[in-house]
């Protein structure tokens, strides 16, 4: 099993382009997959480069209705063509991001840059799940998370528009992709909004295992304070994690932190870097 790093906001080894965004190309016995689609400009080319066929790949998962983890979807379905797209029932609210600039407040749309039914008409075949589910023989989806630490905040300048009204997104649609291999289980994480504690207990209780090969992915730490931060490692630390990448939503501060503590155990997933199983 190989797992690469299709998408992020750097690149390794000067290989590829980086991007505002993340996707991961997944290579197993069982096929060839993909999670998430990055934010749309480098798929394409970072998968000639890298050498992943996206033609090959069995089935798409989109992790949350984010335009950095799905605009490059269209671009991946139109040499794809039809194929099978796991989705939460929400992925496509209208998702904005509110900061001010200036004193200012300004807006921002940030979910998913393209209708259903354009994607639909370029071979996407939505399955809509919210639960925990086994999609392929030792490959499953995390579906909802439920959130149960108490130090794991939603970010505050995340919205989304419903009925004409602006509420704070829950991202009931986060999920995470989960691989069960001999040596543990590798979690892969989109931005991790439901907490990256919250998803890992919710895979231990779902598999009934505890080890862990790796986890690697968007883990949205570059947004906590640096309380929460803390609160989250201490967590990790008592946890079986062979391995720990970080990418894309991690941020510098976080991402510094963790190296610290995990030491050999920690690596940077850049565009280009990956784990083999």
């Amino acid at each position: 099993m190989k797992i690469t790093i299709l998408c992020e906001n750097s690149v390794g080894k000067l290989i590829g382009s980086g991007e505002h965004g993340f996707s991961a190309f997944i290579e197993t016995e069982k096929g060839n997959f993909l999670f998430d689609t990055g934010s749309g400009p480098s798929i394409v080319a970072n998968s000639l480069v890298l050498n992943k066929d996206l033609r090959s790949i069995k089935k798409v998962f989109l992790s949350h209705g984010h335009y950095d983890h799905s605009g490059g979807l269209p671009e991946v379905l139109k040499l794809r063509g039809q194929v099978d797209v796991h989705i939460h029932p929400h992925v496509f609210l209208d998702r904005i991001a509110i900061h001010k600039e200036n004193g200012e407040e300004k807006k921002r749309f940030v979910g998913i840059p393209y209708k259903k039914t354009y994607l639909e008409s370029l071979g996407a075949n939505f399955i809509l799940n919210s639960d925990f589910i086994e999609v392929e023989r030792g490959i499953f989806l995390t579906g909802e998370v439920p959130r149960k630490t108490s130090f794991e905040k939603p970010d505050h300048r995340l919205f989304t528009e419903i009925d004409g009204k602006t509420v704070r997104d829950i991202f009931l649609d986060d999920q995470s992709l989960i691989l069960d291999t001999p040596k543990g289980l590798v979690l892969i994480l989109g931005c991790a909004h439901s907490g990256m504690i919250n998803i890992i207990h919710h895979v231990v209780e779902k598999t009934g295992k505890r080890r862990f090969y790796a986890i690697l992915g968007g883990t949205h730490l570059d947004f906590l304070t640096p309380e929460q931060l803390e609160e989250s490692i201490k967590a990790l630390k008592k946890m079986e994690i062979e391995k720990i990448g970080v990418s894309h939503c991690t941020g510098m501060r976080a991402a510094f932190r963790l190296q610290q503590e995990f030491g050999d155990r920690f690596f940077f997933g850049c565009v280009g870097s990956g784990l083999e199983v």
